[in-house]
């Protein structure tokens, strides 16, 4: 569990839904976020679009999380989608040093699977 325990900086986020980009998924091409894990188990995701296009464009949710071998599981408690509160969102998961990828379903719904890149800024 103490190896995601940190603030993490989003690289990439790309996506395989049918209407998106594929060059430049669904917060544009050069997203900016932070994705924090603490020891105590509580989770917050903040990620925007910084590209200039569609600059409203913002994503995040709060609550706890735990890991189950190569997966980690958000549950959430705060969002902007009454809908998502209470929803656990499975991640597979790849660790790599400081750099970590998530990949799987959003909390929306929408069919397709999105993977998020993160570096590690600090533990």
């Amino acid at each position: 569990m103490n190896e995601l325990v940190g603030v993490w900086r989003l690289v990439s986020f790309l996506s395989a839904e049918a209407d998106a980009d594929p060059d430049s998924g669904p917060l544009g091409a050069s997203p900016d976020g932070l994705l924090v894990y603490t020891a105590t188990g509580h989770v917050t995701v903040n990620m925007m679009r910084t590209d200039g296009e569609d600059g409203s464009r913002y994503m995040s949710y709060a609550g706890t999380w735990r890991r189950e071998r190569d997966r980690v599981v958000h549950t959430i408690s705060v969002a902007p989608e009454r809908t998502w509160i209470g929803s656990e969102q499975v991640r597979d998961l790849e660790l790599s040093g400081d750099r970590l990828l998530l990949s799987g379903r959003g909390p929306s719904g929408k069919a397709g699977r999105s993977t998020l890149e993160w570096r590690r800024v600090t533990s």
